[in-house]
């Protein structure tokens, strides 16, 4: 009986590193889960963004018709964006790939805000029903952005605390789990949401 019970006792305290490495390991992998789906609503908003463009600037195409190099500007941003947000892809939380995506977008809105500024003196275009509904849609859009990114932000912190603290950091650093970079823009005017109001 007593052979026993030190058999289960020894089992038992051999038993309870390896429950604690299961769980560290578990946890870091639904740390990185859940940054990658905040990532992946970023990546639906953004696609969401990138097919209004296109319909943004034929609308007003036919307006700005002396405004030629702003549209192809903003053309030009868009595509160059989207090709960042489909190279994301598979990539999240990669700093290199994330830097990539923020410069992109900042293109984006500094050609969307050159955009607007211009079509405020085309009285037009600022009363055409759809460019004002374009308008809109953008708008909301927007918010979706800086909402899903202050959620895939939050969620890195989350991992990158966990990949940082001890002892998970020893499971991490041994089964590869880099930390995760968070997507920023860079500067306090990029930090301003794009004005799109007539």
């Amino acid at each position: 009986m007593n052979t026993l019970l030190i058999i289960l006792v020894v089992v038992a305290i051999l038993l309870i590193p390896v429950f604690i490495v299961i769980g560290l390991y578990n946890s870091l992998v639904k740390l990185r889960n859940r940054y990658k789906n905040a990532f992946a609503q970023i990546d639906v908003q953004l696609k969401r963004r990138y097919d209004l463009i296109p319909n943004l600037v034929e609308t007003a195409k036919s307006y700005m018709t002396h405004e030629r190099e702003t549209l192809e500007a903003v053309i030009q941003a868009r595509n160059s964006a989207a090709s960042a947000r489909e190279s994301a892809q598979g990539h999240e939380g990669e700093a290199e790939v994330m830097l990539a995506l923020a410069s992109a977008e900042n293109q984006v809105s500094s050609g969307l805000g050159r955009f607007f500024a211009l079509s405020e003196s085309y009285p037009e275009l600022r009363s055409n029903e759809n460019m004002l509904q374009l308008q809109e849609e953008l708008t909301s859009t927007e918010s979706k952005v800086a909402f899903a990114r202050q959620s895939y932000n939050d969620a890195v912190m989350n991992f990158n605390n966990r990949v940082e603290s001890f002892p998970a950091n020893l499971l991490a650093n041994a089964f590869g789990f880099p930390q995760a970079s968070s997507f920023e823009v860079s500067s306090d005017d990029e930090r301003d949401p794009v004005k799109v109001s007539f």
